[in-house]
């Protein structure tokens, strides 16, 4: 008997012919490429750089360059993936690049120049429009050939191909939520070198160098293993906190709705627990933020963080330098240059000398300058005492740029204040000797030196009196008649004036290895 179908079923029929047909033909898989590369950006001068996407596996790529009259072609690898190198045309721009297959990528108005990875904790995050002088600052940034790219904050447990973000060039509308630090360092050098500045902004406030270091290089130093042990027993824990965490959560919603009922401040916000997608996961952040960076061809990379690490600030002068070899090793790049903010001054000025875990951070970062191609500058004299985010991040980037314009681009300014060297004990005193004196050492001012405290072999330091005698300083105290050991600016906000005579404050320091506060935290 012939049957008619009805036509909701003849719909549903053709659906699922359609499904099926679709199901048995390849999936077309258009050129692709990553965030990082793409209209606006800047390519690092003077290098071979990279270029690299994604495309149907064994898919011929044709690509054509505004600089060159060579039309390449390349063909995707079986998995998909495909990369092309070329030499960086010269400096300037702008320029295109197209990549066709079986559909077109265009990325147009690249400039060459020069590019910086700029990253770290909140005072790299911190925004222009939160610096000091903001409302001018704003309205100044009209440098269209400054680019700016911004990736999306994010964590992954393993390396990521790509991130969110886009390039754009630096103007009064798409300054002010950027990095203050990032735009004042790369404002410095464009206008020394007069070349194309990109800045490529990954960070995160309140994170530790552990989520910013290569996992393989974390499980490879055994003095890691407690960061690793202890994220392992948050994980399997995370459940359970996770419970507690959602009750803690409710009530202190309870306890903002009273307190806004009854005019008083909110309080705190319950922190979410270490576990799964928490920034504070080892590698984390360097698989989700750093990873996707990589191959891009980058001049160096510039780093403000450390204040999450104090309470650990002996593992990090092992810790903070492995991040480091981390990039180095993922980028390949030969030891670029890696410059970064020593902890600016912050909480309560103290009355006598004392232990800190702060001063031991600045002293666990002064040691990375054994690193190679490494530079630091020094913030010793901008912090703010009630904010642990200062607001002069203008001083902090053009310190950071005098390191990059001596040590990267050879010009000749002077890029460091005065760095302890030695020290030789002369009957009742001891002579200090510097680096970086910049032909005389100043107390700045004009008034007595401030910030050194001198002790004997009972370890108890006291305040001392100190005086400048050419390029070396000469401390002494009547209470203590054997000296064996100095300290300056050793303090969570000391009161220090030793600089050189560019205006480049002295880095605190101690010429004793005394175990400290953190010694033994892991």
């Amino acid at each position: 008997m012939n049957r008619t179908i009805a036509a909701p079923h003849l719909s549903i029929l053709l659906i699922v012919f359609l499904l099926g047909l679709a199901s048995s033909c390849p999936v077309r898989a258009d050129v692709r490429l990553p965030a990082i590369l793409g209209n606006n950006m800047v390519l690092q001068g003077g290098d071979t750089v990279p270029f690299w996407g994604w495309a149907d596996p064994n898919e011929e790529i044709e690509i054509r360059m505004s600089w060159s009259r060579a039309v390449p072609r390349i063909q995707a690898e079986q998995d998909g993936t495909w990369t092309f190198r070329v030499a960086a045309p010269d400096f300037g721009g702008p320029y295109e690049i197209t990549f066709q297959g079986k559909n077109t990528v265009t990325a147009k108005n690249i400039l060459v120049g020069e590019v910086w990875v700029c990253s770290g904790q909140s005072n790299m995050q911190m925004t222009v429009q939160s610096s000091a002088n903001a409302e001018q600052e704003v309205a100044a940034a009209r440098y269209p050939k400054i680019r700016l790219f911004s990736v999306k904050r994010e964590v992954a447990d393993t390396p990521q191909t790509d991130c969110e973000g886009s390039w754009v060039e630096c103007s009064p509308e798409t300054i002010p939520g950027f990095s203050a630090t990032a735009y004042f360092f790369g404002r410095r050098l464009h206008k020394d070198l007069d070349l194309p500045i990109g800045l490529i902004h990954t960070s995160w406030g309140g994170t530790p160098a552990e989520a910013w270091t290569n996992d393989a290089m974390l499980k490879a130093n055994p003095e890691f293993a407690p960061i690793l042990k202890r994220y392992e027993d948050a994980v399997a824990n995370y459940p359970q906190a996770m419970v507690q965490y959602k009750e803690n959560l409710q009530k202190w919603e309870q306890a903002v709705d009273k307190a806004k009922a009854e005019g008083r401040s909110a309080p705190p916000r319950p922190y979410a627990p270490l576990g799964p997608g928490h920034p504070h996961s080892p590698s984390g952040l360097y698989n989700a933020m750093i990873a996707p960076l990589i191959p891009y061809a980058i001049r160096g990379a510039i780093w403000y963080q450390g204040e999450s690490n104090a309470g650990r600030a002996y593992q990090y002068r092992s810790l903070f330098p492995t991040m480091i070899r981390s990039w180095w090793q993922g980028w390949g790049q030969n030891d670029f240059p890696f410059l970064f903010v020593q902890l600016a001054n912050f909480l309560q000025v103290k009355g006598e000398p004392g232990e800190s875990e702060w001063a031991e951070l600045r002293e666990a970062q002064l040691m990375t300058l054994g690193l190679p191609n490494t530079g630091m500058a020094v913030a010793i004299d901008i912090g703010e005492a009630n904010d642990i985010h200062p607001k002069n991040k203008q001083d902090v980037g053009e310190r950071l740029a005098l390191w990059a314009l001596a040590g990267t681009y050879l010009k000749d300014v002077v890029y460091s204040g005065p760095l302890y060297s030695s020290m030789t004990v002369k009957d009742s005193e001891i002579v200090l000797h510097f680096q970086h004196v910049d032909g005389s050492l100043v107390a700045k001012g004009g008034e007595p030196l401030k910030g050194f405290a001198i002790a004997g072999e009972d370890r108890k330091f006291v305040w001392a009196d100190a005086r400048i005698e050419g390029q070396t300083v000469v401390v002494r105290s009547d209470k203590v008649a054997k000296p064996v050991a100095v300290r300056y600016a050793w303090a969570d906000n000391p009161i220090c004036n030793l600089y050189n005579q560019a205006g480049l404050p002295a880095s605190p320091f101690r010429t004793d290895g005394w175990p400290g506060l953190t010694a033994d935290k892991k």
